[in-house]
């Protein structure tokens, strides 16, 4: 995307904060706070619903079918993919300007989104192992791909949340090349406990993984996946837009898609 294409969507690099830049820079996360309303948080959760309930054993099939994921996809969680096609409900996820400064930021201006999903990590599972969203390692700076948490839930140590090992972005590293069972927990992993309707980014080569939801309700987020122009999408747009999505989204959002 380009810098005039961030402009138009209202990007600006003062949207964070200095100490909001250096803290994911440092750790390679940052809780953005906030970002959901009550009620766009019910809209969403309804559709996601519907979904689910229309979609039944197809849900997720875009994700399952990419090459990039295929045999990847862990089986405790509940997951719907290629939402920007699903309702206009979902156009946030790759619109805030919040959000795509600090994509941005990790990323520099020339990103596009690699995929929008849904995962559910459903009770008494959704535990998965440590891991970087890159195939190797990477120079320090030279990110390819940055990751956006929505909760549709609290996130909680008890329900599933997200575990991060702060730094580890900048260690040129992968964990199953310094731990014996990356499953296992980290002694600096830390829980992103948060309320729901937060949004939380984190450079998608720090390493991190769901944790097991010991509740009896499913724990759930959508995941707005952003890379590089020279990447590949984990979902290629081009090949699932729909011709009402192009006449619902703006120009900038169209060159955002890479459509």
């Amino acid at each position: 995307m380009s810098a005039s294409a961030l402009t138009q969507l209202g990007v600006s690099s003062d949207l964070l904060s200095p100490e909001e830049k250096s803290f994911l820079d440092i750790n390679g996360y940052l809780n953005l706070g906030p970002i959901l309303s009550p009620l766009e948080l019910e809209s969403i959760r309804n559709r996601i619903s519907e979904l689910i309930s229309a979609e039944g054993e197809a849900a997720g099939k875009e994700l399952r079918e990419s090459v990039f994921v295929r045999n990847k996809i862990d089986e405790g969680a509940e997951r719907l993919s290629d939402l920007v096609n699903k309702g206009s409900e979902f156009d946030v996820f790759y619109s805030n300007p919040r959000v795509l400064a600090a994509i941005s930021h990790v990323l520099g201006n020339n990103i596009k989104l690699s995929s929008l999903n849904y995962r559910a990590a459903i009770p008494g599972a959704g535990l998965q192992k440590l891991h970087a969203d890159y195939p190797e390692a990477v120079p320090e700076g030279d990110y390819r791909v940055c990751n956006s948490i929505w909760l549709l839930d609290d996130f909680s140590e008890k329900n599933g949340a997200t575990r991060i090992v702060p730094g580890t972005h900048l260690h040129q590293q992968l964990p199953q090349d310094v731990m014996e069972n990356p499953m296992d927990p980290h002694p600096n992993e830390i829980i992103l406990e948060a309320p729901a309707g937060s949004v939380v980014i984190f450079n998608s080569h720090v390493w991190h993984g769901g944790t097991t939801n010991r509740t009896e309700r499913p724990r759930r987020a959508i995941h707005s996946y952003f890379c590089r122009r020279d990447q590949p999408q984990q979902i290629n747009q081009k090949s699932y837009i729909l011709p009402e999505t192009l006449e619902r989204i703006s120009p900038a959002a169209k060159e955002f898609l890479d459509v």
